[in-house]
C-alpha cells in the first residue's frame, strides 16, 4: 500500500462524523429514505450485469440496494463499501438475513483511496454504482475518479444522487437543502461535468440528465 493509498485523519474524521450520524439512524434509515431517495431502484434496473459479472457499490450503508440487485441478478457477484462501520454492521445484519452472505462481501474503506485488491481480491468490476452517497463524500470527484479505474473493459459506472431541483418549487429546493446540510449532505452542482471530463479521459459514453423535475440526478458512463 502507498502512502496515497493510506488512511490520513481526514479520513478517519470523516468515518467518526458518518459513525456518529448513524449510530442510531441505521436502524430507521431504510424506512425513512423510501420517501425522498427517488431513482434507486431504476438504477437497479439499469445494472444488467452478465452471469458471473462483478458488481460494486460505494456507499453502500444498510446494504438495502445490494441485496435487492442480488435477488434480480442471481448469478452476478456483489461488493459493497463504506466508510462508517456502524452502517456495515447493520448491512452485514441485513445480508445474512436475506441469506445472501455467500454472494455479497463487505468492507470498510474510504472510496477516494479505494484499493479493490487489497479489499475484496480483486482489479476491477463490471458494474460500480453510487447511490446518494457522492453528496455525502467529502472527497467525491477523487472518489469517481478512483472508483471508474476500477471498471472493467466493458464496464459501466451508475450514479444516483440529488440534483438541483430546478424545476421545483423554490421555497421547496430552499427547505430540502437547508434540511439536507443538517445531515452533511450536499448536492454535488458539478456532477455532469465531471461525469463528462471522466468519460472523455476514459473513451467513453456518457448518459446523464434529471428525473423528477431535477429533483434527481442520474447518470451513467460506459
Amino acid at each position: 500500500m502507498s502512502s496515497a493509498d493510506r488512511p490520513d485523519a481526514d479520513d478517519f474524521a470523516v468515518a467518526g462524523l458518518m459513525d456518529r450520524i448513524y449510530r442510531r439512524q441505521r436502524h430507521v434509515y431504510d424506512v425513512t429514505r423510501k420517501f425522498y431517495l427517488l431513482g434507486r431502484d431504476q438504477l437497479i434496473a439499469a445494472l444488467d450485469p452478465s452471469a458471473g459479472g462483478a458488481v460494486l457499490e460505494v456507499g453502500c450503508g444498510t446494504g438495502r440496494n445490494l441485496i435487492l440487485a442480488a435477488r434480480r441478478y442471481p448469478e452476478a457477484r456483489f461488493f459493497g463499501l463504506d466508510v462508517s462501520g456502524e452502517m456495515l454492521a447493520t448491512a452485514g445484519v441485513n445480508i445474512m438475513r436475506a441469506g445472501l452472505e455467500k454472494r455479497i462481501a463487505l468492507g470498510l474503506g474510504v472510496a477516494a483511496r479505494f484499493d479493490p485488491e487489497a479489499l475484496f481480491g480483486r482489479r476491477d468490476f463490471a458494474r460500480i454504482f453510487f447511490s446518494y452517497s457522492l453528496s455525502m463524500i467529502p472527497e467525491w470527484r477523487l472518489a469517481l475518479a478512483r472508483v471508474s479505474a476500477c471498471l472493467d473493459r466493458d464496464g459501466r459506472l451508475l450514479v444516483v444522487d440529488f440534483g438541483q431541483q430546478e424545476g421545483l418549487p423554490p421555497l421547496f429546493r430552499k427547505l430540502l437543502l437547508e434540511w439536507l446540510g443538517r445531515f452533511h449532505v450536499s448536492p454535488r452542482r458539478d456532477l455532469g461535468d465531471v461525469l463528462t471530463l471522466l468519460a472523455s479521459e476514459g473513451r467513453r459514453e456518457l448518459r446523464f440528465g434529471s428525473l423528477y423535475r431535477g429533483y434527481t440526478a442520474f447518470g451513467e458512463l460506459g
